[in-house]
């Protein structure tokens, strides 16, 4: 079981209990490769270099720089950087709720379990997540990760928490820039009946299993091919398919027919 990269306190106003974060997802298990040298089999190693002398950098000499409109850099020193960061306070401190699930999926960023990081916190926390279960609320908050204040939400699931680290409003871009564009005429009545045929036939019960990664897959069979000096077996490519020429109605009706053919004769 993945260890805890942070541990620290949940709070609700007088009640508090030990707690320990553990990212959600992983991506331990993808394929991951080194760069070598093609001559010696050896790997190659990265460093810094000055982009005017082209002469190594030493580590003690590297410093951060913002750069200015006229190209030139502002110096930060180590000391300045760490005056205005954060202090890590150890402590997810709920300060108001709001009705779960009426934050937009777009502010989300990155999950993470919640869980008491003791037997003697279990009840303080069953006692949170149990009431904002009930309340059919999610809990938001601040924490200090990675030297940058986030945003936090917390979401009951099961017997513990998801807490979703947010994105700040400055980072999501406004979809009326992209999206006025399109026109919002009424639909052909005849299309929509059969684009919603369409989509009740293909639609099944959501299993994790829709969402395997075939080129991971193909890699550790060539990998593995490749420890037992065999020629892997590939999958064949997607045959790539030329789109309707015109987009008309006409063209709409006669994919949706087929499409609805093929699908009856699936089922």
């Amino acid at each position: 079981m993945p260890h805890s990269f942070w541990k620290g306190y949940l709070k609700l106003s007088l009640v508090t209990c030990a707690v320990e974060l553990t990212p959600a997802t992983s991506e331990s298990e993808k394929v991951r490769f080194h760069t070598l040298n093609a001559e010696t089999g050896n790997r190659v190693i990265s460093r810094y270099v000055d982009s005017v002398t082209h002469k190594p950098v030493r580590d003690d000499d590297e410093v951060r720089g913002f750069e200015k409109e006229d190209g030139s850099y502002i110096v930060l020193e180590e000391d300045e950087l760490e005056a205005v960061a954060l202090e890590s306070t150890r402590t997810i401190d709920i300060d108001k709720f709001v009705p779960r699930d009426s934050i937009g999926w777009i502010w989300y960023d990155k999950p993470h379990y919640l869980a008491p990081s003791d037997k003697v916190g279990q009840e303080a926390f069953s006692v949170i997540r149990e009431a904002m279960e009930k309340s059919s609320v999610s809990g938001l908050a601040r924490l200090v990760m990675y030297r940058r204040e986030r945003a936090v939400l917390l979401e009951p699931r099961g017997p513990g928490i998801v807490l979703w680290t947010l994105r700040f409003g400055d980072e999501v871009r406004n979809a009326d820039d992209y999206f006025s564009a399109i026109e919002e005429g009424k639909p052909d009545t005849k299309l929509l009946s059969m684009v919603r045929k369409l989509i009740k036939d293909k639609t099944e019960d959501w299993n994790p299993d829709f969402l395997q990664d075939p080129v991971q897959k193909n890699l550790q069979s060539m990998i593995t091919a490749k420890k037992k000096k065999k020629k892997p077996a590939t999958s064949p490519k997607s045959r790539k398919t030329e789109p309707a020429s015109g987009g008309n109605v006409i063209n709409i009706m006669d994919a949706l027919r087929k499409s609805l053919a093929k699908e009856g004769k699936k089922s």
